[in-house]
């Protein structure tokens, strides 16, 4: 009985393996992957509508809050023989933010009152922009990308970790498309964004998220 019954699981796992093996070579490929030699040279355009820049502060010492700016705009140019003379330029229309509260955006795009300085960017802030200085290729996939980013009238250095996340042809535009993430935080007391300092967190983190399409 004991036999019958290991060799009924042996069976078993055997075909359980088939099956997923199987369900492997039926997935359909994705569009993008991540494989650098299908990156070809020259100047690619921000997609703006898959294209977004997460935001993230500490509120009050209780827990963080986080939106989201998006319509990036902007360029890339490359060329994968030379990764460290890439070029980048982009351009955040900071008056576009989203949060899941329309208390709080409202909050982040009011004038100032009774004259003051608004709390973070009032209601008709100018876009910000970042363009590259340098990058730094990483490993395998990634780089170091160094720029001078502009934010509410002031212009700072900032760095951001960036990584490659796909490349390959849209299905919809039939674009040559590639892809990336990047990390980096910035202090927003350095743009003048002073609003309820230090109770809401000068620290800002930033999320970035980008598909860039060639021309």
């Amino acid at each position: 009985m004991r036999k019958i019954i290991l060799s009924t699981i042996a069976a078993a796992t055997i075909s359980t393996g088939a099956i997923v093996t199987l369900h492997a070579q039926d997935a359909p490929q994705l569009p993008g992957q991540m494989d650098a030699s299908r990156v070809t040279a020259g100047t690619y355009t921000a997609d703006a509508g898959h294209s977004l820049i997460g935001w993230r502060v500490n509120h009050f010492g209780f827990n963080d809050y986080f939106g989201i700016f998006g319509d990036v705009a902007g360029t890339l140019t490359i060329d994968p023989a030379n990764p460290a003379a890439a070029k980048v330029d982009v351009t955040v229309p900071i008056a576009n933010v989203v949060t899941a509260s329309d208390g709080l955006t409202a909050h982040m795009l009011r004038p100032g009152a009774d004259g003051k300085a608004p709390d973070f960017f009032g209601a008709a802030p100018a876009p910000a922009r970042f363009v590259s200085t340098s990058v730094q290729p990483t490993g395998s996939t990634g780089a170091t990308i160094n720029g001078d980013l502009t934010l509410n009238g002031v212009t700072r250095p900032v760095t951001i970790a960036a990584e490659f996340t796909g490349a390959g042809a849209n299905p919809m535009s039939q674009k040559a498309t590639v892809g990336f993430e990047g990390t980096t935080t910035i202090r927003r007391s350095d743009f003048g964004v002073n609003g309820a300092l230090p109770v809401v967190s000068d620290e800002v983190e930033l999320d970035i998220t980008i598909a860039f399409e060639k021309q």
